[in-house]
């Protein structure tokens, strides 16, 4: 169902197109002539202008004008009794979808009006599409109203404008790469490459020439001078993803970067100056690693000049709907779905799992719900097996708590029948109660 605005100076004209567009089921407004035309637009929003082209004052011409430039997905089909071709052209350079000569036949005008809309369909998915991929890189899944997540949105506006070392301390999954990207997108490197480097996915040597590059003969194989990832980055910002994984002879060599701002290609005496801002990441805790003596402590503190702690998902539960909806909004998009919610037993499900993997386990878990679900919602049975058995201990943990233990337990029964999909026989098997004994409370909730 599309909403459409009919703009004609001749009400007989008005009644047929409306009348026509409302039996395909659209939703049809009515202006009699170009300025209050213009007017419901910036009022309420459209997907299709259908206008007549010459009427006084305000034409069809300014109409298609005015629309485009309050909204650029705004499609517009003009109509006019004078039709040539000199005119279309000058429609179709303002952005108009498609243009009809009086008289015309009513079933070319709902297929042009079909091809119109689904266009805007297109632009729109797209559009949508292009912004989720921007809110990826970022700080799209940075989404949440809890305290933890407004620190961390607060510190990533603070250092984005300098060129301070940042060093992002969270468990896996929790965003990471997420806030490193956010950081360079919000400073003045953005325009300039941003390069993640996953230190703990190479064997233990290569990193090194992944980093600093090497000369020709340097090792076995170095058959050409190669550049190295900081020399790719330079004037950008490097990404060392899991830094307490650097063996020590590669720490040195950070350590000099940090300190002199310049790196040796292997098998180099050649110092070269670089620019690069370095945003480091560890998923352990790197001071105990310094204590143990596994880490450098002079590199330790070159690296958290300015330290960014993201909270694991289980410390930030107010969050998870939030990122939840944002995930469910982006795969239904991306799988065509008309999945635009979530059952009560679901979400209360997402709510009360412990979700060990974090941002990106929800996300895996949201995209197999979007690809497993038959309507409009996420059903308790759509989700992964390890967050439909997420223990009731952790509802409470979920906001159960200051509720009274007949609520409490009113919310466990109801979460575990969705769960079950509605089997009552299955939900009083698992709650270990009388089907007699779940018939008389669920009657009691008003679920007969």
């Amino acid at each position: 169902m599309s909403a459409i605005l009919v703009v004609d100076d001749e009400k007989s004209m008005r009644i047929t197109l409306s009348e026509l567009l409302r039996e395909e089921g659209h939703v049809v407004d009515l202006a009699e002539n170009g300025e209050t035309a213009l007017r419901k637009l910036q009022a309420e929003p459209y997907d299709l202008v259908l206008s007549d082209l010459k009427m006084d004052e305000i034409d069809g011409l300014d109409v298609l004008k005015g629309a485009k430039a309050i909204s650029a997905e705004i499609e517009v089909i003009l109509v006019t009794a004078h039709g040539t071709i000199g005119t279309a052209v000058e429609a179709m350079k303002h952005g108009a979808a498609d243009f009809l000569t009086k008289p015309f036949d009513p079933d070319e005008l709902l297929i042009r009006v079909e091809k119109a809309l689904e266009r805007r369909r297109l632009v729109h998915e797209a559009g949508q599409l292009r912004r989720e991929a921007r809110e990826r890189a970022g700080g799209g899944s940075l989404l949440g109203g809890s305290a933890a997540i407004k620190r961390v949105l607060d510190l990533v506006d603070r250092v984005a404008p300098t060129d301070s070392t940042v060093l992002v301390e969270g468990e896996s999954g929790t965003g990471k790469e997420l806030v490193a990207r956010a950081i360079h997108e919000k400073s003045g490197r953005a325009g300039r490459s941003f390069i993640p480097v996953n230190c703990g996915a190479f064997p233990e040597g290569l990193l090194e020439s992944e980093l600093f590059g090497h000369i020709k003969g340097a090792f076995t194989g170095a058959a050409s001078n190669r550049k190295g990832l900081f020399e790719e980055a330079d004037r950008g910002t490097i990404f060392l993803d899991e830094a307490s994984d650097t063996t020590p002879a590669t720490q040195v060599k950070l350590l000099r970067v940090l300190q002199e701002h310049e790196i040796r290609r292997l098998g180099s005496n050649q110092p070269l100056r670089i620019d690069v801002r370095v945003i480091a990441a560890t998923n352990r805790n790197l001071k105990t690693l310094v204590n143990e003596g596994k880490f450098r402590d002079d590199l330790f503190y070159r690296l958290s000049v300015f330290p960014i702690h993201i909270a694991p998902l289980r410390d930030r539960r107010e969050d998870i709907l939030l990122l939840a909806e944002h995930f469910l909004r982006r795969c239904a998009v991306e799988m065509h779905k008309p999945v635009v919610g979530f059952e009560t037993g679901a979400a209360r499900l997402l709510e009360a799992y412990g979700w060990p993997g974090n941002v990106r386990e929800l996300e895996n878990a949201l995209e197999r719900a979007v690809i497993l679900a038959t309507g409009e919602k996420i059903g308790a049975g759509d989700l992964p097996p390890e967050v439909q058995g997420a223990s009731p201990d952790l509802l409470v943990a979920a906001g159960t708590r200051g509720l009274t233990l007949e609520e409490m337990e009113r919310n466990y029964i109801l979460t575990t029948l969705d769960r079950f999909q509605g089997d009552r026989g299955k939900t009083a098997d698992f709650l270990k109660i009388g089907r007699n004994t779940l018939w008389r409370k669920l009657k009691q909730y008003g679920r007969p």
